[in-house]
């Protein structure tokens, strides 16, 4: 009886012990599924389409930010709502999610994370060189050619007032010189990337409709992020935020979900209505003798844009657009490997560096043109000149990393050699 008591008291003491082992092990299982990626992508392939109209936006928005020129009548802001760094925006959270989001499922969120966030480093550290050598060319060439009106129009006169906190404000992303917008958007929307893209894994719509949700509410309650020394930021991170996640849910699978949509012809003629609209309202704000043909009512949403806070019908438009490229320009699409695009193909595939070297390229060509020529040949040749500088770089680039990963294979193939000699 005592024997049998004793046993008894020894299996009563160890059940607990087991129902906790028990329930610590499940929650560690539970723990780790929960930060391991199971969703699937689809099959990766090097779409070249994405790369040719990020090369495109890229030059478009060097254009652009040559102001007082002809060369703005080469971009697309002046024949509808949305421009270059709409698709800019769009198309970096589709390529985002295709690299970090295969890197998730493979290899767990922690890495996917991490890399992100290094890349989310390389973004601002390329953003405070710009910044830096903005700032420094500004000042320098304001003062040589004795012209203050330049840092004025510029948007760094602050340094001149306030150094010490103008250039802590920039590394804050608070303060921007003319221009300067994009970049810090991307940062930011990278920033966030990790945790969003984890719940797109699993919830791709669910997100999208948050996003969405999010967007509507920073429109109608004002919300943005700060600036210095006053107002808010010119791309405002809770709208914009939309057409990021928006590419990545096409990325995840939302592009081929929504395929069937190729199929209704009343779309075609729905997306180049609104395309014609577009093209005549955004006319019209440019020109002043269109617009007395435009209803006041028309006249009071759509001019002028709102490109700040992503206006509504800038993402149709740029719905629209896709719509129609995607119709027409298949992946395999011959056209793609025609030698006259492989220059804005070149220079989506290396989107940073030729998208740092433009903006300050636009820069030097507003300076150039304001203390040199201003004729229509002149700023013709000035633009084709920074787009052939901008195209250098990227082909530079191409080669600089084929000539890397070749080294690097050699090391690594005598490593091998020499750890295997006796």
């Amino acid at each position: 009886m005592a024997l049998s008591g004793m046993r008894g008291a020894t299996l009563a003491d160890e059940t607990p012990s087991r129902a906790s082992s028990w329930t610590l092990q499940i929650v560690r299982k539970r723990l780790w599924e929960t930060i391991t990626i199971r969703s699937v992508l689809p099959q990766p392939e090097r779409d070249l389409r994405l790369d040719l109209f990020r090369g495109l936006a890229n030059w478009l928005i060097f254009l652009g930010h040559i102001p007082d020129s002809v060369l703005v009548w080469f971009t697309t802001r002046n024949y509808g709502f949305s421009d270059g760094a709409d698709l800019f925006v769009l198309i970096s959270g589709y390529t985002a999610t295709f690299v970090f989001g295969k890197m998730m499922m493979d290899r767990g969120f922690v890495i996917g994370a991490t890399r992100l966030l290094r890349r989310v480093w390389q973004l601002y550290a390329a953003h405070l060189l710009l910044f830096l050598f903005y700032l420094t060319a500004v000042h320098y060439l304001s003062h040589r050619f004795d012209d203050p009106h330049f840092m004025d129009e510029f948007n760094v006169a602050h340094l001149m007032n306030s150094p010490v906190e103008t250039l802590s404000q920039g590394l804050l992303l608070k303060f921007k010189p003319l221009n300067l917008d994009v970049l810090p958007l991307y940062i930011v929307l990278m920033a966030a990337f990790p945790i969003v893209l984890w719940f797109m894994l699993r919830w791709r719509n669910a997100v999208l409709i948050g996003s969405i949700g999010l967007y509507l509410a920073a429109r109608h309650y004002g919300w943005n992020f700060p600036s210095y020394p006053a107002g808010v930021w010119y791309f405002n991170p809770f709208a914009w935020q939309a057409l990021f996640v928006l590419g990545a849910w096409l990325a995840l699978g939302g592009a081929e979900a929504s395929r069937w949509l190729l199929r209704f012809r009343i779309l075609y003629f729905l997306s180049v209505s609104f395309l014609l609209f577009a093209l005549v309202l955004t006319l019209a704000e440019r020109i002043p003798d269109l617009r007395q043909f435009i209803p006041l009512a028309i006249d009071e949403v759509f001019i002028p844009n709102d490109k700040t806070n992503l206006a509504p019908y800038r993402v149709i438009h740029l719905a629209s657009l896709v719509f129609i490229v995607v119709s027409f320009i298949p992946m395999d699409w011959p056209g793609l490997q025609w030698p006259i695009l492989k220059p804005l193909i070149r220079c989506g595939q290396q989107s940073l560096p030729v998208f740092c070297v433009g903006l300050f390229l636009s820069f030097v060509a507003h300076f150039v043109l304001s203390f040199g020529s201003e004729g229509v040949l002149a700023q013709l040749l000035v633009g084709a000149a920074g787009l052939w500088m901008m195209t250098i770089i990227a082909y530079y680039r191409t080669w600089s990393k084929q000539v890397d990963k070749s080294l690097f294979s050699s090391r690594k193939s005598a490593t091998v050699q020499v750890g295997g000699d006796p």
